[in-house]
């Protein structure tokens, strides 16, 4: 088991570069099999999604060489075989390869993804997408086959807009025949960028990045070169640390423009930031205003940052709400933080915290990627030692989380220790 011991109370000053976009990398390299010759993506992040990723990719003989920041896939000699549950349960995004292996073979036979405990994530709406493709569903326990004679393009709504099921269908759908409208389709920048992928590969997708997305099905995909957009949500969670403990801290390597609802928040608040081109600064605030937020589909306020924004919401003057509407889960920090000496309750999808408290180190567990993010945000504003554990959760999302950190003064380290019996 891995562990990360944090020391808090240290001040943050330095560069932290972005790496490229977790939540589009994991759409990306599934859609990369849809292509009949190699395709080369670089800003690809070194995390374990990526590493489990590439394990699916094996299993279906699809070659694979990466380097640093890169990663070249070869599906010339793929084989459409049935994805081990051992891999599909790592993580959520593993459901990609059923849009991508539907499109391409017309026939797909996997396990229910995994991924974290934040709610309730069912995945009927990319099943009623593949249907309307023309596709069956067979559901036997946990695995999944889905396949058609033949894909045919269809006018698709979704009931939520869902970022999942809007990437699942534009890959069913880019091979089919005819045109696909998706209606209340998600709009956030990864969207855009695989988008972007596939039309660099030979689709004919517009509408990207709007509620309404139409593609124009072709025959075949080819070679392309593509780079992953930045990480909205790791620039967003650094920024987020600088308000807490920084100094001129420079988060660098990111577009604005995608963190728009956090910028807004924090000016608001009373931190201090110097927005560049493709840049922020930020320092400690003090003497911070209490706000309220809640949760929204982009470009709204993201539920990935809201647990990380918690723990400066607990540095505030009075009383912060914050709603959040799209996991029901999304509050399992808050007993942590409690612990750690905040003053937050939960009432009907919604915390209330009362601040400034102050934090001192404890003890405290990552239950899931970003929650796991809190709690390091928290270690590194508190007084004392923190040491948090399950943190596989974090090494998911966040590239060389540590080695960022450290280089900017903060003083934390990853150890393994063995199980206890």
């Amino acid at each position: 088991m891995k562990i990360i011991e944090i020391e808090g109370g240290k001040e943050l000053s330095g560069t932290i570069r972005v790496s490229g976009a977790k939540n589009a990398t994991v759409a990306i390299i599934p859609a990369a099999i849809l292509a009949d010759e190699e395709v080369t993506i670089c800003n690809i992040p070194e995390i374990t999604d990526t590493d489990a990723l590439c394990d699916i990719l094996h299993d279906l003989n699809v070659e694979t060489t990466r380097a640093s920041g890169s990663l070249v896939i070869n599906p010339k000699n793929m084989v459409n075989t049935e994805i081990a549950e051992e891999h599909s349960k790592k993580l959520r995004a593993s459901y990609y390869f059923m849009g991508a292996l539907l499109g391409k073979y017309h026939k797909v036979s996997m396990f229910f993804p995994g991924g974290c405990s934040i709610g309730a994530r069912p995945i009927d709406l990319h099943l009623k997408g593949f249907e309307a493709l023309g596709a069956v569903v067979t559901k036997d326990k946990s695995k999944y086959t889905v396949e058609a004679k033949e894909l045919k393009g269809a006018n698709i709504y979704l009931d939520i807009a869902s970022v999942g099921a809007t990437i699942n269908i534009m890959l069913a759908a880019v091979l089919a025949k005819g045109k696909t409208i998706i209606d209340n389709a998600a709009k956030e920048p990864e969207i855009v960028n695989v988008a972007t992928f596939l039309n660099n590969m030979g689709a004919k997708i517009t509408g990207a990045g709007t509620s309404r997305i139409t593609i124009e099905g072709v025959e075949s995909l080819h070679k392309c070169f593509h780079e992953i957009i930045p990480d909205r949500i790791e620039a967003g969670t650094y920024i987020i640390m600088g308000a807490l403990c920084g100094k001129n801290l420079k988060i660098d390597n990111l577009i604005p423009e995608h963190l728009e609802a956090l910028l807004s928040k924090l000016e608001e608040i009373g931190i201090d930031l110097e927005v560049g081109q493709d840049y922020v600064i930020v320092s400690k605030g003090t003497n911070l205003k209490p706000t309220n937020i809640k949760t929204a589909v982009y470009p709204g306020f993201p539920t990935d940052l809201q647990q990380p924004l918690t723990v400066l919401l607990t540095q505030c003057n009075g009383k912060s709400k914050l709603t959040e509407t799209i996991w029901e889960n999304r509050f399992m920090h808050i007993n942590y933080l409690n612990m750690m000496g905040s003053d937050i309750t939960v009432k009907n999808q919604t915390a209330t915290i009362i601040g400034p408290t102050e934090l001192k180190g404890h003890q405290v567990v990552a239950t899931d990627l970003r929650a796991g993010a809190a709690m390091v945000a928290a270690g590194l504003a508190a007084s004392g030692k923190t040491t948090v554990t399950n943190v596989e959760h974090i090494l998911r999302g966040y590239e060389q989380i540590i080695e960022k950190l450290t280089s900017v003064g903060a003083k934390l380290k990853l150890k393994e220790i063995k199980d206890e019996d």
